[in-house]
Formats: C-alpha cells, sequence, structure tokens
C-alpha cells in the first residue's frame, strides 16, 4: 500500500493523501487526478465561501418591481388566446348559452358572432329527447336578462323575427347581439337598418355576422350605410339562401360585386330597390335579371352607372316573372322603353319618373309593342316626352288598365285625354297633377264619360280647370263617380262645382282643399244632389264656406258622415258644432283648426251623447281657452287624438291634469 505523504507543512491544512483510491473505477470520482505511475493523488473538495453582505435595490428597481406586481393578475379564461376561446365557446350547444355568454363582455361577443352553425359541437347523440327535456332547469328569476332579448320584436306569420335599428344603434356590436339572440328565437327574418351618413357605424363584420348566424333571414333594407361594402353584401348572400326583398339606399361601398353575388346566391330573390347607389350599374341589374327567375318587383333610383344596357338585361331576362318596375331619375333613353313594351307581358304596374332622355318616340313605340296586356296601373311624372300620341298609344295596348297618374305632362291636352279614354273600357281612376294643358271640356269628355267602373277622380294644381262659358248640350252622368277630389285650382269656383255636382250624384268622399273661389252658393247644390251619402269631406282652406253649408251638410248626410275637415274656414263657428253635435252620430275625426269657435262650441262637442270623437283638432283657435280643459277630459271615453297648438292655453298646470287624465290620448300642444 503506498505510504501517506503529510504535505500539510507545504500546502497548509488540506490534506493530500496518496493512497488507494476509495473508488473501484477511477472514472466514476471526479477529485482523482494522475499523479505518477502506479500512483494516484486525493485530495478534499474546497467549499466556497459564504459571504453575508446587505441588498441594495435602486428607486427604479423598486418602481419597476411594484408596477409588474400590479400587473400579475390571478389566473382567469379572458388569459386565453382567441383561438382557445372560440374552441370553448363552439362546444356551447343550446341557442340560450350563447345568447347569455355573450353577455359576459365584447371580446365573447364577437368572438360568438364568427361561430357558424356547422362549427358548434352538438351533444352527444346518446341523450334523448325527453332526457334532455326533463334535464331543463329552472329559469333564474334573478338572472339578468340578455339585453337584445329586451328589444322590441315583431314576428311575422311565418314565425321569424324582426329587427329595426336605427341612427346610433346601428353598429357592429348591436348587429353581432342580433344575430346570436335571433338564432334561439326562431331565426331572424327581416331587418330593417336605418343609419346615417356620418353617423352609422355599421360595417362589413356586423353584417357577416348576420350573414353567418341567420339563415332564414329573407328581406333585408340598408339605407345610408356608407361603411358596408360588397365583402358585407357578399357574406349575406353565402349565409342567407332565402333572401327574398332586398332594399337598398344610399350605400356608397357597394357595386355590381356584392348585387353579383346576391344575384348568384339568393335565387328565391322577389323584390329589389335600389337607391341612390353610385356604385351599382349596368352588370349587377343584369345578374339580377339572369338568376333570380322568381323576381316580381324592380325599383331603381338615381343611379348614375345604370343604363339602357342593364335596363333592357333586367326585363328581357325576368319577362316572365316581373310584374312592377319602377325607373326614376335615370339615364335611360327609348331602347328601354320599347324593350319594356315587348318584353313586358307580366307587367301590372309601371312607374316612370324624371326620364329626361325620353322622347315621344319610346312612349310610342313601348305602346304600339302591345304586349303589355296585363298592365292595370300606369305613372308618369316628370317625363317631357309624354305627349298625346304616346297616352293614346299606351291606351290601346293596355286594354285592362284601371289606374292612370299624370303629374307635370305639360304636353298632354284635352284631345289626348279623350283619346285615352275612350280606348280603356275598364278605367277606375285617375290623377292629374300640376297638368296646364288639362281642361274641364277635356274633364267634361273625357273621364267622366268614359267608363262604368270609373269611380276616381282627382285634379291637383291644374291651372287649365277653371269656370267655362258654355257647356255641351248633353252633358254626361257619371254614377260610377265616387270619390272626387279637386285640389289647389284656383280657377275653379262655385259655378263649376254647380255642375259637377249634376253630374256625379253618388260622391262619396270629397276634397275640396284650397278652393278658395268655392263658396255655399256652390256647395249647397253639391250636398242636395247627393244621392248617396257622404262619407268623407275636406274643405280645407275654403275660406267662404260658412255655416250654412256645415248645417246642410250634417242635416242630410249626418248619419254617415265619418271625417269633416274645415281647417281654415273662418266663416266657420260654434253654430256649425251645435249643428254637428245635433245631428252627426257616427263621426269620427273633426279638424276645426283656425276657425272661429269658442269654448261654448267645445262644451256642446263634450256634452254630446251619440258622438264619439277619436280625432278633434282645435290648432289655432283663438277663442279656446283654458276652461276648455274640463270639457276636454269628458271625452275621455273615445278621445285618441287631440291638438291644441297655438290655443290660448296659458295655464300648463291645466294641460298637464288633462295629460293624466287622458293619458293614452296623444296630445298635442
Amino acid at each position: 500500500m503506498p505510504a501517506l505523504l503529510n504535505l500539510s507543512a507545504v500546502l497548509g491544512d488540506d490534506e493530500v493523501r496518496l493512497r488507494e483510491s476509495p473508488y473501484e473505477n477511477y472514472i466514476e470520482s471526479s477529485c482523482l487526478l494522475p499523479f505518477a505511475p502506479g500512483s494516484d493523488i486525493y485530495y478534499r473538495p474546497c467549499k466556497r465561501l459564504r459571504v453575508t453582505a446587505p441588498l441594495i435595490i435602486t428607486r427604479e428597481e423598486r418602481k419597476v418591481a411594484s408596477v409588474f406586481k400590479k400587473q400579475q393578475l390571478p389566473p382567469s379564461i379572458d388569459s386565453l388566446p382567441d383561438e382557445c376561446l372560440f374552441e370553448i365557446l363552439r362546444r356551447l350547444p343550446r341557442f340560450q348559452d350563447r345568447s347569455i355568454a355573450s353577455c359576459v363582455s365584447k371580446r365573447w361577443l364577437m368572438l360568438l358572432s364568427t361561430i357558424q352553425t356547422s362549427e358548434v359541437v352538438e351533444e352527444p347523440h346518446k341523450r334523448s329527447e325527453l332526457l334532455r327535456s326533463s334535464m331543463r332547469p329552472l329559469p333564474d328569476l334573478n338572472q339578468a336578462i340578455p339585453f337584445e332579448l329586451e328589444l322590441d320584436s315583431d314576428i311575422e306569420s311565418g314565425g321569424y323575427l324582426t329587427r329595426s335599428l336605427d341612427v346610433d344603434e346601428a353598429t357592429d356590436t348591436r348587429l353581432a347581439a342580433i344575430a346570436i339572440s335571433a338564432a334561439g328565437h326562431g331565426g331572424l327574418g327581416k331587418l330593417n337598418i336605418r343609419g346615417g351618413n356620418s353617423t352609422c357605424k355599421a360595417t362589413d363584420v356586423g353584417l357577416s355576422a348576420i350573414g353567418r348566424l341567420c339563415p332564414s333571414l329573407h328581406s333585408l333594407s340598408m339605407w345610408k350605410v356608407p361603411l358596408v361594402s360588397d365583402a358585407g353584401l357578399a357574406a349575406v348572400a353565402d349565409g342567407c339562401p332565402m333572401l327574398e326583398n332586398l332594399d337598398l339606399c344610399q350605400c356608397p361601398m357597394l357595386s355590381d360585386n356584392g348585387l353579383i353575388a346576391i344575384a348568384q346566391k339568393c335565387p328565391n330573390l322577389k323584390s329589389i330597390k335600389l337607391d341612390s347607389c353610385s356604385g351599382i350599374g349596368n352588370d349587377g341589374l343584369q345578374a339580377i335579371g339572369r338568376y333570380c327567375q322568381k323576381l316580381v318587383s324592380a325599383s331603381v333610383k338615381d343611379c348614375p352607372l345604370v343604363g339602357d344596357k342593364g335596363i333592357s338585361g333586367l326585363v328581357a331576362a325576368a319577362s316572365s316573372s316581373l310584374m312592377k318596375i319602377k325607373l326614376q331619375n335615370l339615364n335611360i333613353n327609348d331602347v328601354s322603353l320599347g324593350v319594356i313594351g315587348h318584353y313586358g307581358k307580366a307587367l301590372t304596374d309601371i312607374d316612370l319618373i324624371a326620364l329626361e332622355n325620353v322622347s315621344e318616340r319610346g312612349f310610342w313605340v313601348m305602346g304600339n309593342a302591345l304586349n303589355m296586356v296585363s298592365l292595370t296601373s300606369l305613372t308618369i311624372s316628370c317625363c317631357p316626352g309624354i305627349t298625346d300620341l304616346g297616352l293614346e298609344a299606351i291606351a290601346k295596348c293596355c286594354p285592362h288598365l284601371k289606374h292612370l297618374y299624370l303629374q307635370r305632362s305639360c304636353n298632354i291636352t284635352d284631345a289626348g285625354l279623350k283619346g285615352f279614354t275612350r280606348s280603356t273600357s275598364i278605367l277606375e281612376s285617375l290623377q292629374l297633377e300640376d297638368c296646364s294643358m288639362i281642361t274641364l271640356h277635356g274633364i267634361l269628355d273625357g273621364p267622366l264619360n268614359c267608363s262604368a267602373r270609373f269611380r276616381s277622380l282627382a285634379l291637383i294644381k291644374c291651372m287649365g280647370i277653371r269656370d267655362i262659358t258654355y257647356y255641351p248640350n248633353e252633358l254626361p252622368t257619371c254614377l260610377s263617380l265616387r270619390f272626387l277630389t279637386i285640389r289647389d285650382c284656383p280657377g275653379f269656383t262655385s259655378s263649376s262645382l254647380a255642375v259637377v255636382s249634376k253630374l256625379c250624384p253618388n260622391l262619396q268622399q270629397i276634397d275640396l282643399t284650397g278652393l278658395v273661389g268655392v263658396t255655399d252658393v256652390g256647395f249647397l247644390p253639391l250636398v242636395k244632389s247627393s244621392e248617396s251619402r257622404l262619407v268623407k269631406v275636406t274643405l280645407e282652406g275654403c275660406m267662404n264656406i260658412s255655416d250654412a253649408s256645415i248645417a246642410a251638410l250634417v242635416k242630410a248626410h249626418g248619419s254617415s258622415l265619418k271625417l269633416l275637415n274645415v281647417d281654415g274656414c273662418k266663416k266657420i263657428s260654434d253654430k256649425s258644432l251645435l249643428a254637428i253635435v245635433a245631428n252627426c252620430s257616427v263621426l269620427e275625426d273633426l279638424d276645426i283648426s283656425r276657425c272661429n269657435v269658442s269654448d261654448i262650441g267645445v262644451a256642446a262637442l263634450s256634452s254630446a251623447e251619440k258622438l264619439k270623437l277619436r280625432v278633434l283638432s282645435l290648432a289655432g283657435c283663438y277663442g279656446v281657452t283654458k276652461r276648455s280643459l274640463q270639457f276636454l277630459g269628458k271625452m275621455k271615453d273615445s278621445l285618441e287624438g287631440l291638438n291644441l297648438q297655438q290655443c290660448k292655453l296659458s295655464n300648463a298646470h291645466g294641460i298637464g291634469l288633462l295629460e293624466e287624465k287622458l293619458w293614452w290620448c296623444d296630445i298635442l300642444s
């Protein structure tokens, strides 16, 4: 055995020994080093000295530590990334659970709105419906109802919900909440978004949520939604194949691409309305006509990119189903009207408004195409190209035309009106507004002498309608006329009214608004010659009508009269109200605004036993004072609307008491 060497004198206190190693394998020890052949050296491992010193922390380090400590939040599910939270939320199988979870935070709401129906993990199939119904928990009355469930909603006949968002409510968050909550209540059927050019914050994100979660949507209306683009409309097209009605107004970000997506993926589309959509042009309308074979109604207004190509393609492709079309303020010419006349075999309603580039030839071609055999209603407004020639051509090709409305058609004369009415055998209503070339001779020779079915005549702001000095030897008698409106025609006076009353003995509704030349001399013969019972009489602005006319009216027709409007008739006083109380039994709507009535007349109305007024207007009646408040309070059994504006009712306390007594009545004061 090797000898032990004491080298403490040389190396200090550490023992260094040369001896036989205690390890059988030298490799196992890290304390053995080769010293000489056939010998080993062994020494004790050195230990690091422990030094005790004070810990010095600077002020900056303390601030950082305090901030870090505050930022250390307790473990929460909100710390999970969106991907993990998405997987958790999509495993909520019940609509109610997802709706409640959407109220946790905006983050949860927006994540839930991105989960499609196909991505939801359903409950295990082994649970039967009976087991599910037996395990349903009772409702928690202390639990807050999700805010979306508190919205006022209308349930349509199909069982779907209707939602409407106005101005500030139109946001992506609101749309996402609607999409989630409606899924558990039968589905969303109708969505109306009424935004504003500067206040509406709805974007493609919210509309995409509707597209993902509302497959039952069949009606979408967006007005003044400037931030929605083709991407949002395409999302609706992808997820809402049942869409039937589409109404877009002032959506500048939409283009033909969005409309093409709707056309290709919504084959059930029946109605489309485009108003002031500057990005939509011919390609979108052509796609609608090509793919939507069930299209029934189309309305295009103020779209500068739409021309003859788009309108022609739409009408020609959808000719078998298209029944209603409205074209307003478009850059189209005679070509479009020719296509309408040729392919419009199913059209029943046509509205042509402000078509400046359409000439007389366009209307003539449309009529002579002889294919509009189903047309029943025609409206032509602000179209300088319509003349007597075009109007007669339309009448000849439309044997079923019943309603004609002409507005600002300065080229239509008595001859054209006479030729039109003679070519139509079943005309029922005619309305002429601002047609200065039409005179009373044309009315007597035309509409009043045309058809046994003619029921309604309206003459509005026609400056050519004035008194005439001579009449035909044989005046026509229109026994079928029931509704007569002559409004704001200053040349029409009592002498003309007396003649008209003899020709139309079966009138039920009369509107003589703004005829300052009509007096008792002309109105009394109308009342006496009326063989049928008058139901509605409007004399607004007839300043020369007095109590004598009203007394005669209610005495002869009080048992049938339901509406009487004498607004602005200064010669009407309390005598008329006393006559109304004595003779009227079914009167519901009475407007005596700006008349010479007082508290006495109001007291008489309130004391009438037979009279049950629903609407009463006393606006501008300076003779009505605060004394009438107690009388008005007695009409609480029937009154639903009351207008007291510009009356001498200075007693605010009295108005408040009246509002408390008539709490269900709409009071304007």
